[in-house]
């Protein structure tokens, strides 16, 4: 694991407590597990993550924003999230590749809905040109793709997307 992921890792356990766990996996109930930590300390996390590792580039935030993904906990993977919001300037659409491999794998709307609504839909409102009609090209794929989430996230963005 990379020192910027541990920093995550271990903060988020940190703040976690095992009665929101288990309220959460009560409430939630999926397949992934869940450490506890609240929204704020998640979003929290993250800010302290990018005082502490000021010169991050886009390599490093989609790299990390993958390394937190992999593991299919509740609290990572928003934290993944709420990374590439806080970044979502530096993406392009070439990672809507990536983030269409987050969407496949996100098992909840609760994961899903800010996905989309915090990364993808300010992702391809900041493009233009020819990276606008690709990300176009990759939504338009997504709605009529065969996973929920991923028709789910091309209905969400193209209901609120301005040309």
């Amino acid at each position: 694991m990379s020192d910027a992921g541990d920093f995550v890792d271990r903060t988020l356990q940190y703040e976690a407590t095992w009665e929101r766990a288990a309220e959460a996996q009560a409430r939630l109930g999926s397949e992934l597990e869940f450490y506890g930590a609240s929204v704020g300390a998640v979003r929290g996390t993250i800010r302290d993550l990018a005082r502490r590792y000021r010169n991050m580039t886009h390599d490093d935030v989609t790299a990390l924003s993958s390394e937190l993904w992999k593991v299919p906990v509740f609290e990572r993977r928003l934290a993944a999230i709420v990374l590439l919001q806080a970044n979502v300037t530096r993406l392009d659409n070439t990672d809507l590749t990536r983030i269409e491999g987050f969407l496949r794998g996100a098992v909840l709307r609760e994961l899903v809905d800010p996905l989309t609504n915090d990364v993808v839909l300010p992702l391809v409102q900041g493009l233009s040109g020819t990276s606008r009609l690709r990300a176009d090209a990759a939504l338009a794929r997504w709605a009529y793709d065969g996973d929920p989430w991923l028709r789910r996230a091309a209905d969400g963005v193209s209901a609120r997307i301005t040309r």
